[in-house]
């Protein structure tokens, strides 16, 4: 395997320090150029001092003043600004973007790198929700690869490894049901903050947190799903799985179902993600059947966490349907963590916004922008009436 450099969008995030950690692992077959984040200045410097990346960029202008001042002396060159991000995945040396910003921030960037020919180790699963046709038909016209970190969608694509001829009956995504699972809607209203960011299985950023409380996480991946493996809706399944071991199943024409097992760690998702067509031997935490003795499922309650039923509606709507969605979301789950509305509140939020923004297809980035920041208006407005 030839070493590969690597450029990380979102290095302070959940998914980008455990990416760091398995690039330290890896010493011979990974090698960091470009960092990126928002505002973690303090853990970015000591970033670049664990692994010198040749260009790290800041979005944040106050984070970006105090690492370009804790860097002076540095070779590191500091960078300001969504432009810039866009400009540090065209360096000729990058061989893999790993996309781990949180919403659709990550669309422009993600699209520019695979303009200039870089493959995608993608963790944000908003960039295909967006705007999944626009990235496909992109992806196919360069020829890159388009590489899935979530663990769900790395899951179906280990499955689909050496399958290609074999068409697929449909996916199984399995979700933990997050730490709501079998509460009532009555028991939802009084459902605060603190409770929803306590996730029973994986740990996340605060947004992803309140997502897979709010089942809208396995709304997003279900239509991440459709683009990444070319399946129409009725083809995707979501079961609930509450330990989260079989991270999701792929079921062929002919019935069988292949499944890949693990516990719940990102790192192994995210190492073949970068390794990948190899696997690199490592020293993580292995699966013991015997901690497990146990494994149970349950159809996902749709009726009380609407947002599953809201992301599979707009999925069949098709067209900005699925940006709006996302777009309102994003506001929505800003709001409950600035404790603005309620638990329950984000999906009447969202299921208005839906309503309330024309519907429209065969949609160039422009549309997609525009929709996105429109839906955020609506929803921003809706909010402020409640």
């Amino acid at each position: 395997m030839n070493k590969k450099n690597i450029a990380i969008l979102g290095s302070t995030g959940s998914v980008g320090t455990q990416a760091l950690e398995v690039i330290e692992c890896f010493p011979d077959h990974f090698s960091v150029s470009v960092l990126t984040i928002g505002k973690n200045a303090d853990l970015l410097i000591q970033q670049v001092q664990r692994f010198h990346p040749k260009i790290v960029v800041v979005g944040d202008e106050s984070a970006y003043q105090k690492v370009k001042t804790a860097l002076k002396n540095s070779k590191t060159e500091v960078w300001f600004g969504q432009q810039a991000l866009s400009k540090a995945v065209e360096l000729d040396e990058i061989d893999i973007v790993l996309t781990a910003i949180v919403g659709s921030a990550g669309l422009e960037p993600t699209l520019t790198a695979i303009e200039n020919g870089k493959d995608i180790a993608l963790a944000n699963k908003e960039t295909l929700v967006v705007a999944g046709q626009l990235i496909n038909e992109l992806v196919a016209k360069k020829g890159v690869k388009l590489l899935p970190v979530d663990s769900e969608h790395s899951a179906i694509f280990q499955c689909l490894t050496g399958e290609e001829s074999n068409p697929i009956e449909k996916i199984i995504l399995t979700a933990s049901g997050g730490p709501f699972r079998g509460k009532s809607i009555t028991d939802l209203r009084q459902v605060k903050k603190e409770q929803a960011l306590k996730h029973p299985n994986w740990s996340m950023g605060a947004k992803i947190t309140i997502d897979s409380a709010s089942l809208m996480n396995k709304g997003l991946e279900v239509i991440e799903a459709k683009w990444l493996f070319n399946l129409s809706v009725d083809q995707i399944e979501v079961v609930v799985h509450p330990q989260s071991i079989i991270h999701s199943l792929v079921q062929f024409q002919d019935g069988s179902l292949k499944g890949q097992l693990g516990i719940p760690d990102m790192k192994l998702p995210i190492q073949y993600a970068l390794s990948y067509p190899e696997r690199l031997q490592n020293s993580f935490a292995r699966f013991n059947f015997m901690d497990y003795p146990t494994l149970s499922f349950e159809a996902p309650d749709l009726e009380t966490f609407r947002n599953l039923k809201l992301a599979f509606q707009a999925l069949r709507a098709g067209g900005n349907s699925p940006c709006v969605l996302n777009a309102a979301n994003e506001v929505v789950v800003a709001a409950f963590l600035n404790d603005e509305i309620g638990f329950l509140t984000m999906s009447e939020v969202i299921e208005e916004t839906l309503c309330q923004v024309k519907p429209q297809s065969k949609l160039t980035l422009e549309d997609y922008l525009y929709y996105d920041q429109h839906s955020r208006s609506v929803a921003r407005s809706l909010i402020d009436r409640l």
